[in-house]
């Protein structure tokens, strides 16, 4: 082949597609790797002593529950930014989390003796309202003022919730009951209680069906509508989606902060918008970070734990910083 044939546009739309397949494979292979090392790992860091039956009870189920729970709130996240279209939102900055432990509050006070499942569905109603109210706001707010405004609205939005949830929950002497359910957790993880989390599961395989459809609805209306897609119904079984995932994950194992803000942005950057790319990596990604944090946790305070949330936040939090600070260096 000359250097005429390399330089030609039909060679440079063929190497293309071959660089963004090669791109995509070594990074979910890479993403694999990692993420089947932390597992293997996770099962044999923190325990005193090790046998069949504490793999069994214990050390599985938890390993399992951060590999769910990190892939469902990476999942979420980057499901929100396709169909709100702005790259500085996740459930955590909507009001979607708070929402969700607010509806388990309700649960809770007025129910103390309904079973998890009750709990959660009565979370994901909240959690939906909450993603609902965020969305209502969002409509008035003018698109070229949307990238900064609608993450600082929603920032807003989830404060407010989040304040009154904190109020009623001082008033009846639950406050440290909120606070454990807001606090992303895995120490209390036992088989019996983590399997609310394969619903969150179920969640990431619907999205990976409905991958294309929710790509074209991150268009926009019009040009979803001109596909031949309904755009409010994609839209809605979406935000059903990220609803189920929230609330399933702060009822079992409490909220991670700032996992699907970070974990989409990076991946983003390596393998575009695609969602039925994408969505493999992130899940992945997702679930390799969670346990690593979760890791950190069992290992720095050692034979104290602390909780994995706030190891996510904290790497969650400086992650996004370097990232921003990345994208504004430069270029």
């Amino acid at each position: 082949m000359t250097l005429l044939d390399l330089t030609s546009p039909t060679a440079s739309a063929e190497a293309a597609p071959a660089t963004s397949r090669g791109r995509l494979v070594g990074a979910l292979a890479a993403a694999l790797l990692l993420t089947a090392g932390l597992a293997v790992l996770s099962l044999f860091v923190g325990a005193a002593e090790l046998s069949g039956q504490i793999l069994v009870v214990s050390r599985i189920p938890r390993t399992a529950a951060v590999l769910l729970a990190g892939a469902a709130m990476a999942m979420s996240g980057l499901l929100m930014q396709l169909l709100v279209r702005n790259r500085f939102v996740e459930p955590a900055t909507v009001g979607t989390t708070e929402a969700a432990g607010a509806g388990l509050l309700i649960a809770t006070v007025l129910t103390p003796s309904m079973p998890v499942a009750g709990k959660m569905v009565i979370a994901v109603g909240t959690a939906l309202l909450g993603t609902a109210l965020f969305l209502q706001v969002l409509k008035r707010i003018p698109p070229a003022e949307g990238t900064v405004l609608v993450p600082l609205v929603g920032i807003m939005l989830s404060g407010v919730i989040s304040a009154a949830t904190t109020f009623v929950a001082y008033r009846l002497d639950l406050l440290q009951t909120l606070t454990t359910w807001l606090t992303g957790d895995f120490s209390g993880v036992l088989r019996g209680r983590f399997e609310l989390l394969w619903l969150a599961g179920a969640a990431l395989v619907v999205t990976w069906f409905y991958a294309d459809r929710f790509t074209a609805a991150g268009l926009g209306r019009d040009h979803a509508t001109n596909l031949g897609l309904n755009h409010r119904a994609v839209v809605r079984l979406g935000l059903v989606l990220v609803s189920v995932c929230s609330a399933v994950c702060v009822v079992v194992v409490g909220a991670l902060p700032f996992l699907g803000l970070v974990v989409p942005n990076v991946v983003s950057l390596l393998l575009g918008d695609n969602l039925r790319r994408s969505l493999p990596v992130v899940a992945l990604a997702g679930a390799g970070l969670v346990l690593a944090c979760d890791l950190l946790a069992r290992t720095l305070n050692h034979p104290y734990e602390i909780p994995v949330g706030v190891i996510v936040g904290i790497v969650g939090a400086a992650g996004f910083l370097a990232l921003l600070l990345h994208r504004k260096g430069p270029r």
